[in-house]
């Protein structure tokens, strides 16, 4: 249990700014333009600079096993096969709806939780492999459900989404710092005191901007939903994935910082993104949008005990 306790205080700060922010939100109702730039600014700005500074590093940094990539995504391919078998047999879920439902227990909030958690819990030993996670989880989970959606609706794949989701990849702001973060990292150079310094700043202010932005968005989405299914999908994200990670972690051989931070972002809550996509496809809306305020007020207990778990069975 001290090990608990240890993570429960590193997390505790991070989720309390995510739930001052949620309360002033919902007290004070804010523009939305304020919301609305705060987010652009992190995305644009605050965590591509974040993340280019720390990957800069990338040659002081222990190197980063591919087979994370194995550990993270291999459990989120049988999550999400899981997902759909529960969404059919239990909730009896058309196609579209098991697809969302599914992608509920694998899409982690890891821009603006994840990555704030694993700096402030493992260090910047862990940055690499949240930064590789990061670099292909858009692509992979969003052609995932692309795919799935489109067999559901014509039975058949449909390689147009596959390459406009590339696209949006590559236009990302993230994945572009974290490519030329690394590029940067692998080259040897080494910046200029000065550009470090501005880059640390950009680091420090950031993590808590990130979840700031994060409980603003969460005071948006109301409760009401059909609470079955909202906790359903809360519990495959903050139990059944984070499970299935350590599993194939285990199995892989990966060392502890690996896996601590695999295992981390398999416990985060669920993405802002997935509730674009349900209300792009109009299935599942207020279900979704329930989960991600029951997974993100859940994973502030659930996280600290997944990560000193794996920190005692390692």
């Amino acid at each position: 249990m001290p090990a608990f306790f240890h993570y429960l205080a590193l997390c505790a700060p991070m989720f309390a700014i995510v739930g001052l922010a949620y309360l002033l939100t919902r007290r004070w109702r804010p523009s939305p333009a304020l919301d609305e730039g705060l987010t652009r600014l992190l995305f644009q700005f605050a965590l591509p600079g974040l993340l280019f500074g720390l990957m800069s590093d990338l040659s002081r940094l222990p190197p980063v096993d591919p087979r994370v990539l194995l550990a993270f995504f291999g459990s989120c391919f049988i999550v999400f096969a899981l997902a759909r078998w529960l969404a059919w047999r239990a909730f009896r879920l058309d196609g579209v709806s098991q697809s969302l439902f599914a992608l509920a227990a694998i899409f982690s909030n890891n821009a603006l939780l994840g990555l704030p958690l694993a700096q402030a819990t493992l260090g910047d030993a862990a940055m690499p492999t949240v930064a590789l996670v990061l670099v292909f989880n858009s692509l992979t989970l969003w052609t995932l459900v692309t795919v799935s959606v489109e067999w559901a609706r014509h039975g058949q794949l449909n390689a147009t989404g596959f390459l406009a989701t590339l696209r949006s990849v590559l236009r990302n702001p993230l994945i572009l710092a974290i490519l030329s973060g690394t590029a940067v990292g692998l080259s040897g150079w080494q910046m200029p005191q000065g550009a470090r310094q501005v880059l640390h700043g950009i680091g420090w202010v950031a993590a808590p901007l990130a979840l700031f932005s994060l409980g603003m968005g969460l005071a948006q989405h109301g409760l009401k939903a059909q609470w079955p299914l909202s906790l359903s999908m809360t519990a495959l994200k903050l139990l059944l994935q984070p499970l299935v990670v350590w599993l194939l972690a285990r199995t892989l051989g990966l060392g502890l910082v690996e896996t601590q931070a695999v295992v981390l972002l398999g416990s985060i809550a669920v993405g802002a993104n997935v509730y674009l996509m349900s209300r792009h496809f109009q299935a599942l809306e207020g279900p979704v949008a329930a989960s991600l305020v029951l997974s993100t007020a859940g994973s502030a207990l659930t996280t600290p005990l997944v990560l000193a778990l794996v920190s005692r069975g390692t």
